[in-house]
């Protein structure tokens, strides 16, 4: 089997029997998910199921106890926080985080700041290859606001924009970074049922175009059953369940402890 064979078969993100525990508390207790190249996968369970407490474990935000996780085959553990970007993932977060007297263009180049380095020595002694990185990454802001349909807002107060486009312009933001994989924290929050159709069109156009990986937690069970691929279920800390929409809908046990009914 050859490397592009190996890269496609090969799990973009991959966890196994991941613990994550605050003082005697455990918040996740040996969990195990994967997000394979190209596809969308819901992580879904109730509130308090451990599913931020996972993605801040794979962004290393905190520690996990035992276990491993995995990036395109490269362990993360002692992995910096700050360096979760340049190995190509980017994530978004259930409160936006935007600057709000900022441009959007200026907002959406702070997904590429890694690129620029902040080497205040390349500033002053390789000053030409500052401004070449600066004017790359104007460049490829632009470029990512025209894909997201919102190349003519360049200019605005990103404070200015109503919610809906400031979701837009977050998810515009990670894609700068030119991530792997991208990690959406309940991104359809606070959005109408008409905004969340819209909202799962653009997340869908995004992944076909760039052959994205995507980890999805989402409540709007139209969004995650719509939208995703495959599904895996948390509660109480653990793994309940992994499967198609279908397959996810009819489980018994899924339905018992958080979709209530059958959809």
């Amino acid at each position: 089997m050859n490397d592009s064979s190996i890269e496609e078969v090969r799990p973009v993100l991959q966890a196994r029997d991941v613990s994550v525990q605050f003082g005697g508390v455990k918040a996740l207790t040996d969990v195990s998910l994967s997000v394979r190249r190209g596809e969308i996968c819901g992580l879904i369970g109730p509130n308090g199921a451990g599913k931020s407490t996972f993605l801040n474990a794979a962004t290393r935000l905190v520690n996990y106890a035992t276990g491993s996780i995995m990036l395109d085959g490269q362990p993360l553990e002692g992995v910096e926080t700050r360096d979760m970007i340049g190995m190509g993932v980017a994530r978004t977060f259930q409160n936006l985080g935007i600057y709000a007297s900022m441009t959007v263009l200026e907002n959406v180049m702070l997904g590429a700041h890694h690129r620029l380095g902040g080497n205040f020595g390349k500033a002053i002694f390789a000053p030409f290859h500052v401004r070449a990185l600066e004017r790359y990454t104007r460049e490829k802001a632009t470029a990512v606001l025209e894909e997201v349909g919102m190349a003519d807002l360049a200019a605005r107060a990103a404070g200015s924009l109503p919610y809906p486009l400031q979701k837009r312009m977050e998810i515009a933001r990670a894609l700068a970074a030119e991530p792997k994989i991208l990690l959406l924290d309940e991104p359809a929050g606070g959005l109408t049922h008409g905004e969340v159709h819209e909202f799962g069109e653009l997340v869908d156009g995004i992944r076909r175009r760039r052959n994205l990986s995507i980890l999805l937690i989402e409540h709007h069970m139209g969004l995650v059953m719509s939208l995703c691929d495959r599904i895996v279920v948390f509660h109480l800390g653990r793994n309940l369940a992994e499967g198609t929409p279908a397959e996810i809908k009819s489980n018994d046990a899924v339905i018992a402890a958080y979709l209530g009914k059958a959809a």
